[in-house]
């Protein structure tokens, strides 16, 4: 049933997008090039070493997927994913069988066939099981439950699982989910990444720019219109907003607009097109619960305690931010606690004031007090949209006898710092490659992944994970997402602060360019972007 479910699903999918591409096909223009302002400079251009969308923008182009969402469609969803290299797949009747029809014809950008073989070296490769090794492998936990993948021929792979999971399709589909050449290391995947998709990969000049160009022989007739991509990189968000109003950028940099400057861009510019939208990314608070004193769980309650999660929404986003546990809050999440449910948990109620008081309580018995404070360090990654809120959590935890300084790290040092847990308390921003629990709950949550930075770990709650991940039946599975969802915010396993909305702005001219609601990762490969001049 799931196999023919997601094989109609497919079909559907690939007559839509065929569909929709002929019927705008007249009215697009080839020719110019895209120039984004990049927020700051990545540590390597191989998507699947990195944690951080500032490889995947503007590397997702160069790659292509098997699956892909929808680009067009504001919810991703099993619904919404369509074919990419792979042109069908289908299930087996147990669910552990996953089988993939892949396209003839298509060639890596150095004229090499793309074949079977590339889409089971590619999933070796984050096993593990690969010749070639990867330096940094953050979306290892996604696929815990795959055993291995085979090639059936050149133009058919199946991916072999442990235990039916019917939702792995959706980690496929992500921006962050890319096939990657047999014949190219990883090494040279870092620098000068080699893909099938509509841009080549030109140039990377750390702390200055990042160049794609045209593909002319992607396997997508008349893709892309752009001949090519320039993504400058400006840290300063203020000046990188000046460049915009003056016209030196066409696109700003994805979902980095807060509701304070986005006003500021819509008096300067008010030709700009701008759409606020949830990325399905929190801005959470880590504690390192290895380092002492924060060993102490009672410590690491009084945190939790302390925060005032409305007061942040209002400073930063201007009212527009989401209060939720780990999933992204409904409407436009899936999988988020209702309302009525995510009140129950200590320091999500409104009374602010009672919970301080009980967290001063915690610090007092602990021996702290105002003439003796906890001096801590607070870690964040030097970009705003880490800064911002950091200085907010610093100013909240004074009122609980807690006194913190900033410590601001470059973006390529940022990942490996907190993965070797090398911090006392951080503000972190997590992005969620996919709106479904098997991402979130396996790679920020379960025991041992490189993305739990916390180091939090509950071999029961690892079970359950595995238990909503193999269910078929949604209704029940969303109602056991929410009890795990409530036991980790209970447990305080990475407080949830807020989901976090920003927007994005573009030059009028620009045309084509959509975006995902719930995901910054899913909706950026500009394939079908074009200058109306």
């Amino acid at each position: 049933m799931i196999g023919r479910m997601l094989s109609s699903c497919a079909a559907a999918g690939a007559l839509l997008l065929a569909l929709s591409s002929g019927n705008i096909a007249l009215a697009q223009k080839s020719g110019g090039t895209l120039r984004i302002q990049h927020w700051d400079s990545p540590a390597s251009m191989s998507i699947h070493e990195e944690a951080t969308y500032s490889t995947v923008l503007p590397i997702m182009g160069v790659m292509n997927n098997l699956v892909l969402y929808k680009q067009d469609v504001p919810q991703n969803s099993l619904q919404t994913v369509v074919p990419d290299l792979a042109e069908s797949w289908s299930w087996s009747e147990d669910g552990t069988e996953l089988t993939f029809k892949l396209r003839s014809g298509v060639k890596w950008h150095d004229g090499k066939p793309f074949t079977a073989k590339d889409v089971q070296c590619t999933w070796d490769l984050l096993l593990g099981k690969g010749e070639q090794k990867l330096r940094g492998n953050p979306r290892k936990s996604w696929y815990r439950n795959l055993d291995h993948v085979t090639a059936n021929g050149d133009n058919e792979a199946t991916f072999h699982l442990k235990r039916p999971q019917p939702a792995f399709v959706a980690l496929l589909a992500s921006g962050y989910s890319p096939v990657y050449p047999c014949h190219v290391t990883p090494a040279q995947m870092r620098q000068h990444p080699i893909g099938t998709g509509p841009f080549k990969f030109v140039e990377f000049k750390p702390n200055e720019h990042i160049k794609v160009a045209r593909n002319p022989d992607y396997w997508k007739p008349g893709r892309p219109y752009l001949d090519g991509i320039e993504y400058t990189i400006v840290p300063n968000r203020s000046t990188a907003i000046l460049g915009f109003v003056a016209g030196q950028f066409d696109v700003t940099w994805p979902f980095s607009i807060s509701v304070p400057l986005l006003k500021d861009i819509r008096s300067q510019a008010p030709q700009a097109i701008c759409e606020l939208r949830t990325t399905n990314g929190t801005t959470n608070l880590l504690v390192n619960r290895d380092a002492p004193p924060f060993d102490n769980p009672e410590i690491r309650r009084a945190m939790a305690l302390a925060l005032d999660r409305k007061a942040f929404i209002d400073i930063i986003s201007g009212g527009e931010g989401k209060i939720g546990g780990a999933m992204l809050p409904p409407p436009e999440g899936q999988w988020g606690m209702p309302p009525e449910m995510l009140q129950t948990i200590p320091g999500y109620g409104p009374n602010i004031g009672k919970n301080r008081a009980e967290a001063r309580s915690i610090m007092e018995k602990l021996g702290y007090g105002p003439d003796k404070t906890l001096e801590i360090k607070v870690s964040t990654r030097n970009v705003p949209t880490y800064r911002d809120p950091a200085v907010i959590l610093i100013d909240q935890l004074k009122e609980i006898h807690i006194n913190g300084v900033l410590d601001t790290v470059e973006t390529a040092n940022w990942h490996s710092k907190v993965t070797r847990k090398d911090y006392m308390v951080g503000l972190n921003n997590t992005g969620s490659g996919v709106d479904d629990p098997d991402q979130q709950f396996y790679e920020n949550y379960a025991c041992g992944s490189d993305r739990n930075y916390s180091g939090y770990c509950n071999a029961e709650l690892d079970k359950k994970f595995d238990e909503q991940s193999a269910l078929s039946d949604q209704d029940k599975r969303r109602k056991l997402v929410w009890e795990i969802d409530k036991k980790l915010q209970e447990d305080g396993a990475r407080p949830i602060i807020f989901h976090t909305t920003n927007a994005t702005c573009w030059q009028p001219q620009v045309k084509g360019l959509t975006m995902m609601v719930n995901s910054i990762y899913n909706g950026w490969r500009f394939e079908d972007v074009w200058f109306d001049k």
